[in-house]
């Protein structure tokens, strides 16, 4: 079968290489590097340079809230967050600094936000829609926006989820549902109790197309 290659997958391959060792692209375990250069020459590698990550794998952090990522961030340092993808690319950072961790949170917050990705499933969309404003009364699932606001944008702790990838959100919300791996997630646990794996990608599917622009 003849290989095809793209300008898109051999960025996305690099880009996969160069998360899964870190250390070719610079000594994060230096705390002397400064939060600006970590997150262009480090996290680029997996997140992009503005925070605007190629592979769902990864989420975006373009405009993430200040606040929801020193404590993640936090989080990772003291190898308090155990889901699979966070022990595995994030756990090598235990060395940040408290200053390096202010540095990194304050480059990302104050990136342009996540842009979307516009879905042409309507009716999937319609459905993440209904859950995400009104919930699910009858299975007593709150609407996503009474925490994350009405545009997905977050406040302080709780995070920006509009634009975000949906193959990640639908993976942390599975998550959240099912094990204790993700420190600060009570509020989310109860929430997602109740959802189906439909529920789930529909809601999924929604929040990441807010911010969006019709191709």
């Amino acid at each position: 079968m003849k290989m095809i290659k793209t300008p898109l997958l051999i960025a996305f391959v690099l880009q996969i290489a160069s998360c899964a060792n870190e250390d070719r692209n610079r000594n994060y375990a230096d705390t002397n590097l400064s939060g600006k250069v970590l997150a262009e020459q480090v996290c680029s590698a997996c997140h992009g340079v503005t925070g605007q990550s190629i592979s769902p794998q990864f989420p975006k952090l373009a405009g993430q809230q200040k606040d929801y990522l020193l404590g993640q961030l936090a989080d990772f340092k003291g190898h308090q967050r155990e889901d699979r993808m966070g022990k595995e690319y994030m756990w090598g950072f235990s060395k940040l600094s408290v200053k390096q961790v202010d540095e990194l949170a304050h480059y990302f917050s104050n990136q342009t936000p996540m842009v979307g990705q516009f879905s042409t499933n309507l009716q999937l969309k319609q459905r993440g829609e209904v859950i995400f404003k009104e919930g699910i009364a009858t299975a007593g699932v709150v609407p996503c926006s009474a925490c994350h606001g009405p545009e997905g944008a977050g406040n302080g702790p709780i995070p920006r989820i509009a634009g975000q990838h949906a193959d990640y959100l639908e993976k942390q919300i599975e998550i959240f549902k099912n094990t204790n791996s993700r420190p600060r997630g009570d509020a989310m646990k109860e929430v997602t109790h109740q959802l189906t794996k439909i529920d789930m990608l529909a809601v999924a599917t929604y929040i990441s197309s807010l911010n969006s622009t019709r191709p």
